[in-house]
C-alpha cells in the first residue's frame, strides 16, 4: 500500500498534528478553509479514511465545521476561538496519548502560583482605586466550588472534579484567555492523577479536609491583596498533593 493510501491505527493523528501546528504557527486561523481530503490523504501520506476520521475529531472539537458538496462553501472551515480551540486542542492530546504528571504538574506551579499572585495584586489594585468602575476580581464562582466541595457525602471523584473545577475558576477570574485555556485543555489531566493517587493516600478524609483548608487560605490570601502568599499557598498545596501521592516531587 503506497503513502497516499497508507492507514495505520493512528494515522489519523497524523492530521491532528499537522492542523495543530498549523494553528499554533498561526498558518491557520478561524476563517480558514482546509485543504480537501485528497489532498490532505497526498500531503501527509495517510488514508482519506484517516483524514476524514481526523476531521471527525476535529469538529467534535468545536475546531472545524464541515460541509458536503462541491461549491465555495464545502469543505472544512476552522472556526475555533483562541480559547476554545487551543482548550481543545490540549483535552484531545491528553487523551490520545497523556502528558507526564510531572510535566502537568510543573506546569501548573508555573501558572496557577502566577494567577493567584495576580489575583491579589488585582483585589490591591481594586481597593486602591479611586475610579468608581474600578473593580476587584470575581471570586465568587470559585467561592461557590469550596461550598459544594464541603459536602460530608462526596466521593473522592466528586471531590477531585469539584477541586479542578475550583482551579480552573480562578485561572478564569484571573481574565487572562490563554491560562484559562491551558487550564482547561489540562483539566483531564489534572483530574485523572490527583484520582490516581487517591490509591495512595491512607486517610482520605484528613487529606481532603487539608485541601478544602488550602483553597481557602489561597483565596483568604488573594482577598487580603497578600500577592507573595497567594503564590506560595498556590505552590505548597500543588505540590503538598503531587508530594503525598507520587514519588517525583517539582
Amino acid at each position: 500500500m503506497g503513502a497516499e493510501t497508507s492507514d495505520t491505527p493512528r494515522a489519523w493523528r497524523t492530521v491532528l498534528e499537522h492542523i495543530e501546528t498549523q494553528l499554533l504557527e498561526g498558518a491557520l486561523r478561524p476563517g480558514d478553509r482546509l485543504p480537501g481530503e485528497r489532498a490532505l490523504s497526498t500531503e501527509l501520506g495517510v488514508g482519506r479514511s484517516s483524514v476524514r476520521e481526523a476531521l471527525r475529531v476535529l469538529e467534535v472539537l468545536g475546531l472545524i465545521r464541515t460541509a458536503a458538496g462541491s461549491g465555495p462553501n464545502s469543505g472544512a472551515i476552522i472556526i475555533a476561538t483562541p480559547g476554545g480551540g487551543m482548550s481543545a486542542l490540549m483535552r484531545l492530546q491528553v487523551a490520545a496519548s497523556g502528558f507526564p504528571v510531572a510535566d502537568i504538574v510543573r506546569t501548573r506551579l508555573i501558572l496557577e502560583t502566577s494567577v493567584a499572585g495576580d489575583l491579589a495584586e488585582a483585589e490591591a489594585a481594586a481597593a486602591a482605586s479611586t475610579e468608581a468602575n474600578a473593580s476587584a476580581p470575581d471570586l465568587a464562582p470559585a467561592e461557590l466550588l469550596l461550598d459544594a466541595m464541603d459536602s460530608p457525602d462526596l466521593a473522592p471523584t466528586e471531590f477531585l472534579a469539584l477541586d479542578a473545577a475550583f482551579h480552573l475558576a480562578l485561572a478564569e477570574a484571573s481574565g487572562n484567555q490563554v491560562i484559562t485555556a491551558t487550564m482547561a485543555g489540562l483539566r483531564s489531566g489534572i483530574e485523572g492523577y490527583a484520582l490516581e493517587g487517591v490509591a495512595a493516600i491512607t486517610d482520605w478524609h484528613a487529606t481532603s479536609a487539608r485541601l478544602r483548608s488550602e483553597h481557602r487560605g489561597i483565596v483568604e490570601a488573594i482577598r487580603r491583596a497578600d500577592a507573595a502568599s497567594a503564590r506560595t499557598r498556590t505552590h505548597d498545596h500543588i505540590s503538598g498533593y503531587y508530594a503525598e501521592t507520587f514519588v517525583d516531587v517539582p
